[in-house]
């Protein structure tokens, strides 16, 4: 029943959903320039306010009042249209992505998720698809050679590596049982074998590491970062299909670019690194600070909002950390890798998922 109380509940989580979204591009991109700069040697933005933090701010405001021409060549109305099919389904996506567990207010379950839905993982799948139809949109509707070459390129890409990506969840759904993020988030609270005084929880990376390596080159290759950027290749087509794009068109491709990637590192720590499972000495201290009641439980969830948040961070910087370490793939690297590495290793890997369960030892 969708009571006064469901509906304060569900806004709540829906406000907090998306002012995160919306932080997230100005944080990644200073993010991202002081990353590269260190990784580089340089210094980086560091004069628009303290080590350059207001930077991310006079880029926007840039966005907001450069000229917003569009190209006499182009098909107008999908060439407005398309940056806005590729970002609405980057926020979408986050809706059904656990960041705490539940608590009890008033006799009342409320659960940390915007959206709680029993097939959350089909959803995710369902409404990420959905962004690659924007970059289509964007290379046609630009009518410029090198834009379509771009979102052909994004097309064979997203076809090619999210076969890979589908099946290299199939280990951890068969041993959890569940397409639901909340549920599996749950179950790699279990212990899977202890140390000592040391417990290792049944995090999906233990579990399924070779799933975990696929997910993960996969989730590098479906948000377009490097070494999978080549829709975006300036080498060889100029900047792909957002070459006739400029102003605030330009920034809501880079604002879904820089979602997408905040989505990925979400699903990657909930399926694989236990998700709002809390980090390995926090419950000692949670237990240290003595509290009772709900003082306990609302401190517990924080720490279960800390411990979520930090893993996505650790992930959000790996993918600064691998764009300015590794080089760009050649196309037909890209694709051999995709079909000839690992679909096969996707499928050798559910084939031994199911023999360990045969066998007792999952």
């Amino acid at each position: 029943m969708m009571d006064d109380f469901w509906w304060i509940t569900t806004g709540l989580k829906v406000l907090f959903v998306l002012i995160v979204l919306l932080q997230v591009t100005p944080i990644m991109v200073w993010v991202e320039r002081r990353g590269s700069a260190l990784i580089q040697n340089r210094l980086g933005p560091n004069r628009v306010g303290p080590l350059g933090l207001i930077q991310s701010l006079a880029d926007a405001l840039k966005f907001i009042f450069k000229e917003d021409r569009v190209p006499g060549h182009a098909y107008k109305f999908y060439y407005f249209l398309a940056p806005l099919i590729s970002l609405i389904p980057a926020f979408m996506t986050f809706a059904v992505v656990p960041f705490a567990s539940s608590i009890m207010i008033d006799g009342r379950e409320v659960v940390f998720q915007a959206a709680e839905m029993n097939v959350g993982l089909l959803y995710i799948f369902a409404i990420a698809s959905l962004g690659v139809y924007g970059i289509i949109m964007a290379g046609w509707a630009s009518n410029n050679k090198y834009a379509l070459f771009g979102s052909l390129r994004s097309t064979a890409q997203m076809i090619s590596y999210e076969l890979s990506m589908g099946l290299s969840i199939v280990g951890i759904l068969m041993v959890f049982s569940s397409v639901e993020l909340g549920e599996i988030a749950r179950g790699q609270g279990e212990i899977l074998f202890q140390l000592g005084p040391f417990a290792i929880q049944k995090w999906g990376v233990f579990i399924q590491p070779v799933g975990f390596f696929i997910f993960l080159t996969s989730v590098f290759a479906e948000t377009n970062r490097l070494p999978f950027d080549l829709p975006e290749g300036e080498s060889e087509i100029v900047a792909g299909y957002h070459l006739e794009y400029g102003s605030m068109k330009m920034a809501l491709f880079f604002m879904a670019e820089y979602v997408n990637m905040f989505t990925g590192a979400a699903v990657v720590s909930t399926l694989f690194f236990g998700g709002w499972q809390m980090l390995p000495g926090m419950p000692l201290i949670l237990d240290s600070l003595g509290f009772t009641g709900m003082t306990h439980e609302w401190t517990r969830v924080l720490f279960e909002h800390l411990s979520f948040g930090m893993k996505v961070a650790f992930f959000m910087w790996l993918f600064v950390w691998v764009r300015w370490t590794l080089p760009r793939f050649r196309y037909d690297q890209l694709m051999d890798i995709g079909w000839k590495f690992m679909l096969p290793l996707s499928l050798v890997n559910i084939f031994v998922t199911g023999m360990m369960i045969y066998w007792g030892v999952l």
